[in-house]
């Protein structure tokens, strides 16, 4: 009994293996062998249809052509692929029907267990000091206490007037109290969650806005510095970088300069 209804009944000696079998099985005895257990049988008058096993499981796929590029010499003879024959209708059974010679499941015939001895004192013992409870269960607040063993419904049920209905009361208000407040948590908790995941949210894309349109400062050779958005300065660097390689001044090669010296210094002094 639990809360003074019954949740279960039984028998030590039915429902648990604590003394031998009151019957087994004769040892003496066996089937016989003209017992007949099978339910149904093959129809001795169905016969297989001729030509059923003349069917093939598959054959040739009709519709496949040999590909225009495909060399005998290089790929060998081509054979068309096979499918499954929509009229193969598989190995063949006889029909079933029901035996008339079935005589039932043969059941062994038992006799009484000269092993067994009979005891109506399975549950006593000298003293019950300790009871272990042993429950698997998917919310906590279960409350186990006030518990008695008795061989008396009525002994039980004067125990839980005693203990149960003057206690049940306070513990069930004190259960919601705990599942209220247990609620409130729950659910100011995920207000927290939620409030936070949006901040994260918005810090996100606060954060790749500013990195698209960062501000950066660099010094130019004139020694001026330009506070301008990333892009900008960017497409500035590109622009000056390709003006300074227009207007760099040509380089001579060596060998051409010293060329050049050479025809001046022979016409000065053709001219002298």
């Amino acid at each position: 009994m639990v809360d003074g209804v019954s949740k279960a009944t039984g028998s030590l000696e039915t429902d648990f293996d604590i003394l031998p079998p009151k019957e087994i099985p004769d040892p003496a005895a066996k089937k016989p062998a003209d017992w007949v257990d099978e339910k149904e049988i093959d129809d001795p008058e169905d016969k297989k249809p001729e030509g059923w096993e003349d069917i093939p499981a598959e054959i040739v796929d009709p519709e496949a052509k040999k590909p225009e590029d495909w060399d005998d010499e290089l790929d060998g003879e081509w054979e068309a692929p096979m499918i499954p024959n929509p009229e193969y209708k598989g190995e063949w059974k006889a029909r079933r029907i029901a035996n008339p010679a079935y005589k039932g499941e043969w059941v062994h015939p038992k006799i009484a267990n000269p092993e067994y001895k009979p005891n109506s004192e399975l549950y006593a013992y000298d003293s019950f000091k300790t009871v272990a409870v042993e429950i698997w269960q998917v919310k906590s607040g279960s409350i186990f206490d006030n518990i008695i063993i008795t061989d008396s419904e009525e002994e039980a049920r004067e125990f839980a007037k005693e203990t149960l209905e003057k206690t049940k009361k306070g513990e069930k208000e004190m259960k919601d109290k705990l599942d209220e407040q247990e609620k409130k948590e729950r659910e100011e908790r995920m207000e927290q969650e939620k409030e936070a995941a949006e901040k994260a949210a918005e810090a996100g894309e606060e954060a790749e806005a500013e990195e698209g349109h960062s501000q950066v400062t660099r010094e130019y050779p004139e020694g001026v510095a330009i506070d301008q958005p990333r892009a900008v300065l960017e497409h500035q660097e590109v622009h000056q970088q390709t003006h300074v390689l227009h207007e760099a001044p040509s380089v001579v090669p060596h060998h051409t300069a010293a060329a050049g010296r050479s025809k001046n210094e022979d016409r000065r002094k053709h001219h002298l």
